[in-house]
C-alpha cells in the first residue's frame, strides 16, 4: 500500500514560480541572487503557513545550485540540489528554536558556523520560531550574526516579530510575508484538486479558503479532511456540514427578514441554527461579516474589498442593491455592540435574539409596527393596528397627519375620524382630499397611551390648544409635611446614607407652597445630589405641583477649644481616681509608673 502524504507536504513549492501569493518577496530574492547581492542575514515574519519556511528553502538551494536557470531557479539536477533533495546537504542547516533556544544551542551552532560548505557557496542557517530564543541566546548571537564568515548566511523566521530584541531586527534584511488571499487560495486549491482528480464546486473552495483565514498550509489541511469525508466530489453542502460552518443562505435570508422588518421570522431562524449546534458568538460574528461584505459591495470603489471569493458576489450584489447605506451602518453598529457585550451577559441567547429585534427595527419609527412583528400600512397611538383595519392594499386612501401634532400616521378609515380643529366634524371623502389648512388631529382610539396623549395634546396649534391637566395647588398643613417627610424617610432604606441625613432634618412650612429646611456644611452634598427627588416625592404625596423647597446652608463659628496636654502622671492619678481597679492591676503584675 503506497503510503499517504499530506498535500502540504506533497504539494510544497519546489521553486519561486511555484510560491502562491508572495510575488513581491519572490522577484526580491531573485533580483539579489542575480545581482549578487546577497546579505548575509535575512528576517522572515509573517503569519503562519504563508510560506517563510518554504521561502528559505527554495533560496538556500537556488543560491548554491551549480547550474542555475536563466529565470534564477534551481536546476534540481546538480549534486548541490539533489543532496538537498534528498536531506543529506552539508550545506543547509535547519535549527528549530522552539526546542533548541539555550546558549549551549547557539555556542553549537557558531562553532559549526567556521566549517565552509562541502558543496556550493554558501553553508546557509535556517532557524525556524527564531522568536522563542531565550535573552541570553539572543546576546550570544549578535556577534556571529552582525559579522560571520563570508560563506555563512542566515534565514531567520518568526511569526512574531515583536518579540525579538531590536539589536536582532538592525542586523537582519527584513521581509515581511503576506496573508494570502482567498482567491489566491481557491486558484491553487483547483490545480492541487485536478491532479488529485477530485471535483469540486467553487463554493466549497470558497468556504476551505475562508476557513483557512489566509495560511495557505491550513487550506491544504482542510482540502485533505474534506476529500476523506466527501471522496472525490466535494459540494457546499458536504463542506459546511464536515466544517461545522453555518450556512450564507442563513445570513442572506436573515438580512431580508430584517428589511421586511418580520423579527418574528428572524427569532425563528436563529432557534434554526442553534438547534444545529451552532455556537450563538460565532453566528453574530458570521452577521457582522456579512453586513460588512454587504457594504463593501454597496460601492464600486470598495467592491475590492469583499472577501468572500466570486462565488458569492452576485447574491451580494443582488441583496446590497435593497439595502440603503444607513440600514448597513446602524446594523453593524448593533451587531458589533452585541459581540463586545456577549461575554458579560448572564443569558447570551436572549441577548442574540434581542439584537436580531433591534435589527428588525432599524428605520423603524415608533408606534409603525404592529402585534405581528410586521410593518403595518396603518397604526395607532399605542403602536397596534386595529382589529378592524382592513389589510394595507384594501384600505382607502389615507391622509396621513402632521408628525409634529403627535399623532399616528396613516390612520385607518375603519377605525377613526378624521376630525377637524373646529367644531363641525365632516364625513371622510373617498377621493384624495386637498391639502388642509389647518393641522388635522386623529380621535382617540378604545386603546390608547395616556402620555403619548398628553404629548399630542401638548403639540397643538396655539389657536386650538387647551390645558389638558391643570397644576394641583392643593394646601398642605405643617403636620401633613411632617408626615410626608417621614414616608420620604421610609422610602428610601436602600440609600442608606440620604436616609440618615433626611432623618435628622425638621422641614418648615416658610409660605404657601415652600418648604424650608436646614443643612450643615457637611450635609452640601445633599442639595447636590437628593433636591430633585425629594421635591418630585412632596409634590405627589402632598398633591401641590408648586411646591418648592428653600434650602439654607449654616456655618457654625463656635471654634473648639483646645484639649490640655496632661502628663503620664496626671493620666494616671485620673484612671486611679475613677477606675480603682486599675491600680489593683498594677499592683498585681508589679508594674511601675513613669
Amino acid at each position: 500500500m503506497e503510503q499517504f502524504i499530506v498535500s502540504a507536504r506533497k504539494y510544497r513549492p519546489v521553486t519561486f514560480e511555484s510560491v502562491v501569493g508572495q510575488d513581491t518577496i519572490s522577484t526580491t530574492l531573485k533580483n539579489a541572487i542575480r545581482r549578487r547581492q546577497l546579505a548575509h542575514a535575512y528576517l522572515f515574519c509573517g503569519p503562519r503557513g504563508v510560506g517563510k519556511t518554504t521561502c528559505a528553502r527554495i533560496f538556500a538551494k537556488t543560491i548554491n545550485c551549480l547550474h542555475p536557470t536563466d529565470t534564477i531557479e534551481a536546476c534540481d539536477k546538480c549534486e548541490s540540489c539533489r543532496s538537498f533533495a534528498e536531506g543529506r546537504s552539508y550545506s543547509i542547516h535547519e535549527l528549530d528554536a522552539a526546542s533548541n533556544n539555550s546558549v549551549d544551542d547557539i555556542r553549537k551552532l557558531t562553532d559549526r558556523v567556521r566549517v565552509p560548505p562541502q558543496i556550493g557557496k554558501y553553508s546557509v542557517y535556517i532557524i525556524d520560531e527564531v522568536h522563542m530564543l531565550s535573552p541570553q541566546a539572543f546576546n550570544a548571537f549578535l556577534k556571529t550574526l552582525e559579522e560571520p564568515p563570508a560563506h555563512a548566511i542566515f534565514i531567520l523566521a518568526t511569526t512574531e516579530k515583536h518579540k525579538i530584541i531590536p539589536t536582532i531586527l538592525s542586523r537582519c534584511q527584513i521581509y515581511d510575508f503576506n496573508r494570502i488571499s482567498i482567491d489566491g487560495m481557491v486558484r491553487y486549491l483547483k490545480v492541487i484538486a485536478q491532479k488529485e482528480q477530485v471535483t469540486v464546486e467553487d463554493t466549497a473552495l470558497n468556504i476551505i479558503a475562508q476557513k483557512a483565514d489566509g495560511a495557505m498550509r491550513d487550506a491544504l489541511s482542510i482540502f485533505d479532511q474534506a476529500v476523506v469525508f466527501c471522496g472525490h466530489t466535494i459540494t457546499y453542502e458536504a463542506i459546511i456540514k464536515n466544517l461545522h460552518v453555518v450556512d450564507y443562505k442563513y445570513y442572506f435570508a436573515l438580512t431580508d427578514h430584517f428589511l421586511a422588518h418580520r423579527y418574528t421570522d428572524a427569532l425563528l431562524l436563529f432557534d434554526e441554527v442553534l438547534a444545529k449546534g451552532f455556537d450563538a458568538l460565532h453566528f453574530i460574528a458570521g452577521l457582522s461579516d456579512h453586513f460588512r461584505n454587504l457594504l463593501v459591495c454597496k460601492d464600486a470603489a470598495t467592491i475590492k474589498l469583499f472577501e468572500s471569493g466570486d462565488a458569492f458576489k452576485n447574491d451580494y450584489l443582488e441583496q446590497t442593491s435593497r439595502c440603503t447605506p444607513s440600514f448597513l451602518f446602524s446594523a453593524l453598529g448593533i451587531t458589533n455592540t452585541c459581540e463586545m457585550n456577549y461575554k458579560s451577559s448572564g443569558n447570551p441567547r436572549l441577548h442574540v435574539e434581542l439584537t436580531l429585534m433591534r435589527l428588525s427595527y432599524v428605520g423603524v419609527e415608533k408606534g409603525a409596527v404592529d402585534t405581528a412583528g410586521t410593518i403595518g400600512a396603518v397604526g395607532t397611538a399605542s403602536g397596534e393596528r386595529s382589529a378592524a383595519a382592513p389589510p394595507p392594499a384594501a384600505t382607502a386612501p389615507q391622509t396621513t397627519a402632521s408628525r409634529d401634532s403627535g399623532t399616528a400616521t396613516n390612520p385607518p378609515t375603519a377605525a377613526v375620524e378624521i376630525l377637524k380643529p373646529v367644531e363641525t366634524v365632516k364625513p371622510v371623502e373617498t377621493a384624495a382630499p386637498s391639502k388642509p389648512s389647518k393641522p388635522l388631529e386623529t380621535a382617540m382610539p378604545p386603546s390608547f397611551s395616556l402620555k403619548d396623549t398628553l404629548s399630542a395634546k401638548a403639540k397643538t396649534s396655539p389657536a386650538t390648544a387647551q390645558p389638558v391637566v391643570e397644576a394641583r395647588q392643593t394646601a398642605f398643613t405643617p403636620e401633613q409635611l411632617q408626615t410626608a417627610w417621614r414616608r420620604f424617610v421610609a422610602s428610601i432604606p436602600h440609600k442608606p446614607r440620604l436616609m440618615a441625613a433626611v432623618e435628622q432634618m425638621s422641614p418648615t412650612l416658610t409660605e404657601q407652597h415652600t418648604v424650608h429646611i436646614t443643612l450643615l456644611e457637611s450635609q452640601k452634598w445633599v442639595a447636590d445630589e437628593a433636591t430633585t427627588e425629594i421635591v418630585a416625592f412632596l409634590r405627589e404625596e402632598l398633591h401641590n405641583d408648586l411646591l418648592e423647597l428653600a434650602v439654607t446652608m449654616e456655618t457654625s463659628d463656635n471654634t473648639e477649644k483646645e484639649t490640655p496636654l496632661y502628663s503620664p502622671s496626671q493620666q494616671w492619678n485620673y484612671l486611679n481616681a475613677h477606675y480603682p481597679a486599675v491600680e489593683k492591676l498594677r499592683q498585681n503584675m508589679e508594674l511601675d509608673i513613669k
